[in-house]
């Protein structure tokens, strides 16, 4: 089946030699370290326990490396999906989570099936970066407490809220985890200085959680919230109301959407890494089969994963072995120390996300928009903000409705500016053509969007005219709204005895009119592929008049 052919199969075939079969394991074992703490992180935040992050990690990823349409996309949790499985947890509950993951997976394959991997190309680029800016500050805001070390006992969500209960117990910092997550921090960005093979924010995790325990420092961990971690994989069925089933779509579709987004942005990341090509529908497809399982294992939702990517990418790895390695490294290291990690600092996993938060900001991108149209400022300030304050869903929702009808807008203008006149003595320059014959030229689709204002412009100019010339070469399409405008047109000019001639009218636009019966109206003879068939056409028509 073409539409459904992971990388993983078709190398196999061509067969792997084995000094990349050696790099990929261990880029795959770097990939795994990197992930660890990025998993447990990112379930913490989400509101969900630790170990679910590391379930996602392990099955997930072995799926979307197994499955998928990339030689190097890692997939697992991701910082993206904090905000949305945080909020399904508060309404829903762990039960309303697993529902919507399943239904959200079924989605990803639909989407996969129906041949929509390409459609990433329509989502504008200031959307994205809107609403990963959002994400961002979402993220960044509900690690205050943990990083503070702030005894508040529930955190609102509303993010102004959030912030008056921060500023409202800000004489309550605990000045230990404030360090902590400032040290966190440091060692994540910028031990890389000294090495690169070890992640900062692994390291990180194993000197503060160590230092902690040595000198007994009085800070919340792991184990004050959610106790031990398990050590193995639950299989559990979520209990299904059909009746209440619908109530699942809305979050299930902004989990499919955004996985989708982000799994083909770091797929098409990576291929300019690697100067390979992926296969976006199967990946798709792939991603839907990984958050159809992983739920029921107590997985969380899962994505192509950028910055794990690039890590694989960066360490050598160029199969999909290496993301089925990282999900194995990730296996060993839950069943043979995932006891200790009960005993990492939050303040610790703040700092982390903190780090993670800011390099999901795309501040740089954000700026750089700022700068450009009136246009994508707009979709840019209001996916932004409507991510920050409302919900991510309504966020993806207004921001692609507000995009299509922005795009509309400029199509709409640019056909207007392309409604040109020639004056009645430019014409009785070029061929020596009558200024009883008018002429107009449209210029870009004849729809919705811009088809009332064609209709009036084109009545008002006809009315100075006993002839008038459409040249329309380079109408690509005409809609219904257009047709219903044109032809209203029409026959308003016709009743006041003006002649209409089309001219240059492509082969599509012609099989539109001649079954919407606009050919009645002007005449059967009234269409010619060239302007001069068109102007001869009028002189013979003015000559017959007098």
């Amino acid at each position: 089946m073409k539409l459904f052919r992971p990388k993983l199969f078709s190398l196999l075939k061509n067969g792997i030699s084995k000094k990349q079969l050696t790099a990929d394991v261990m880029s795959g074992i770097v990939v795994g370290i990197v992930a660890l703490p990025l998993a447990i992180a990112f379930a913490v935040a989400s509101g969900v326990s630790p170990e679910k992050g590391i379930i996602t990690a392990i099955i997930a990823g072995f799926i979307i490396s197994f499955l998928g349409g990339s030689r190097v996309q890692i997939g697992g949790p991701t910082g993206a999906f904090i905000v949305i499985v945080y909020a399904i947890v508060e309404q829903y509950g762990v039960n309303g989570l697993i529902i919507s993951t399943v239904l959200a997976g079924i989605m990803l394959i639909g989407f996969g099936l129906l041949k929509l991997g390409n459609l990433l190309k329509f989502f504008p680029h200031p959307l994205i970066i809107g609403f990963t800016s959002g994400i961002a500050w979402v993220i960044f805001s509900t690690q205050i407490k943990d990083a503070f070390g702030l005894p508040i006992e529930k955190v609102p969500a509303p993010f102004l809220e959030k912030w008056v209960t921060y500023a409202q117990n800000l004489n309550q910092i605990n000045w230990m985890a404030l360090i902590i997550t400032v040290v966190t921090i440091i060692l994540t960005l910028y031990s890389k200085k000294i090495t690169r093979r070890i992640p900062g924010s692994f390291i990180a995790i194993i000197l503060v959680t160590l230092t902690v325990q040595l000198f007994t420092i009085p800070v919340n961990t792991i184990e004050s919230f959610f106790g031990d971690i398990p050590r193995n994989f639950t299989f559990s069925l979520p209990q299904i109301d059909i009746a209440t089933l619908s109530v699942y779509l809305a979050p299930a579709l902004t989990i499919a959407m955004l996985g989708g987004i982000e799994s083909l942005l770091s797929a098409v990341v990576a291929d300019g890494m690697i100067g390979g090509n992926h296969r976006s529908n199967t990946e798709l497809i792939a991603q839907g089969i990984a958050n159809i399982v992983t739920p029921f294992f107590g997985g969380i939702p899962a994505t192509g994963a950028i910055a794990r990517t690039a890590t694989n990418v960066k360490n050598g790895g160029r199969t999909p072995v290496a993301g089925i390695t990282h999900a194995l490294t990730l296996l060993l290291i839950m069943l043979f120390f995932g006891k200790y990690a009960k005993l990492i600092p939050m303040a610790c996993l703040a700092g982390i996300l903190i780090v993670v938060a800011y390099n999901m900001s795309e501040w740089r991108s954000f700026k750089a928009i700022l700068q450009g149209s009136s246009f994508d400022i707009i979709v840019l300030l209001t996916t932004f903000l409507l991510t920050v304050m409302v919900d991510l869903t309504i966020a993806i929702e207004i921001g692609v409705l507000l995009s299509a009808l922005l795009f509309m807008k400029r199509m709409s203008d640019v056909g207007t500016k392309g409604l040109t006149t020639i004056e009645s003595d430019q014409l009785q320059e070029y061929n020596n053509i009558p200024s009883e014959i008018g002429i107009y030229e449209i210029s870009g689709p004849f729809f919705f969007g811009s088809a009332k204002e064609y209709g009036e412009i084109i009545k008002q100019t006809g009315y100075k005219s006993k002839i008038l010339i459409l040249r329309m070469r380079y109408v690509p399409f005409i809609d219904a709204t257009g047709l219903h405008n044109l032809e209203a047109s029409l026959k308003m000019l016709k009743s006041s005895g003006i002649t209409v001639l089309l001219s240059g009218v492509n082969p599509e636009v012609r099989n539109v009119l001649e079954k919407n019966n606009i050919l009645p109206i002007i005449g059967t003879h009234a269409i010619y592929g060239t302007f001069d068939e068109a102007v001869a056409k009028g002189k013979d028509l003015l000559e017959e008049l007098t």
